[in-house]
């Protein structure tokens, strides 16, 4: 009777068979779409626990190999993802035995790791809150000229359009005209109930729904704080999407969206100087979505920090 010792030895490994006819070396070797969980503190101190997808992928610097061994890197993952939060030193430690099972056939790593993270916000002005899902992507690459981590997500959040609202208010003006004569002096009483009523308001400028999608790089010693990041830009945007709302919330909204028009440019900068004031991010690259509600298109913009050889050398 075969032991399991024998039986393993025994099972054919085609991977190891060579294929002098397709011989070559490839850029990267792995799988993506993994399911496991994920912890990671989002920089409030607590550790959360998510269903996170990942990606992970060696080199193949041997042309006479066939093929990785897939199933160590797996093994690592669940290893690692299952047990310890997810950070630049954890991820720096899992490339490493990334290439040491593989020490013969691949000189880079890199790992995907993409989830969602709830994250409580509170309302505009009522006592409540509620509950926000930040996507959330971490990028982490090992190789000879050393270890990169990224962090990316989205903010969503309402945008005004400034020439919209300037049309908007020159209507108005132009109503007010035509039911208060000049020539008249103003009742206080009827120009107050003339602002309630609907002809107080006869057009109003038009908004939508837009989306800031963020990829920062953190300087070697600085955390992953995703909250910080979150806080900071939706902070110079004044317009984030909200959770819960009761009446008086929803006019604060309002207020804000009145306080802040903007084209995509303008939300583009407001994010860009929020980010290049912050020590702790080396670098950053933003795409701002207006999903207009005028046109079937959307107006974009793009900014970065502008360092040499980053994220705004010509990427999109």
């Amino acid at each position: 009777m075969h032991t399991h010792e024998n039986t393993v030895r025994l099972m054919p490994d085609v991977a190891a068979q060579a294929q002098p006819h397709l011989a070559g070396a490839l850029d990267w070797v792995g799988m993506d779409g993994i399911e496991v969980p994920a912890l990671f503190d989002a920089g409030d101190g607590t550790v959360q626990r998510s269903s996170a997808q990942v990606g992970a992928f060696v080199n193949l610097v041997r042309p006479d190999k066939r093929g990785i061994h897939m199933s160590r890197l797996y093994l690592l993952i669940d290893e690692h993802l299952s047990s310890k939060a997810v950070d630049a030193a954890m991820l720096q430690s899992l490339l490493q035995a990334f290439l040491e099972s593989h020490k013969d056939l691949a000189d880079r790593a890199r790992i995907s790791i993409r989830f969602d993270q709830l994250v409580r916000r509170a309302a505009l002005r009522s006592s409540n809150s509620g509950w926000r899902a930040y996507p959330v992507s971490i990028e982490a690459s090992l190789c000879k000229e050393g270890f990169r981590v990224e962090l990316g997500t989205e903010v969503v959040y309402s945008s005004t359009c400034p020439a919209s609202a300037a049309l908007s208010r020159q209507l108005i003006q132009e109503q007010f005209a035509k039911d208060f004569e000049a020539s008249e002096p103003l009742d206080h009483a009827a120009v107050m109930a003339w602002l309630g009523s609907e002809k107080g308001i006869i057009a109003t400028p038009h908004a939508q729904r837009s989306v800031a999608r963020l990829l920062v790089r953190f300087t070697d010693d600085a955390p992953l704080n995703l909250i910080g990041l979150l806080d900071r830009v939706e902070h110079a945007l004044g317009t984030p999407v909200q959770t819960a709302v009761k009446r008086e919330d929803e006019q604060a909204f309002a207020l804000a969206n009145g306080g802040n028009l903007m084209f995509c440019e303008d939300a583009a900068r407001r994010i860009q100087r929020a980010l290049d004031a912050d020590d702790s991010i080396a670098d950053f690259h933003v795409r701002l979505e207006h999903q207009e509600s005028l046109h079937p298109h959307d107006a974009v913009a793009y900014a970065s920090k502008g360092v040499a050889g980053g994220y705004g050398d010509g990427r999109a």
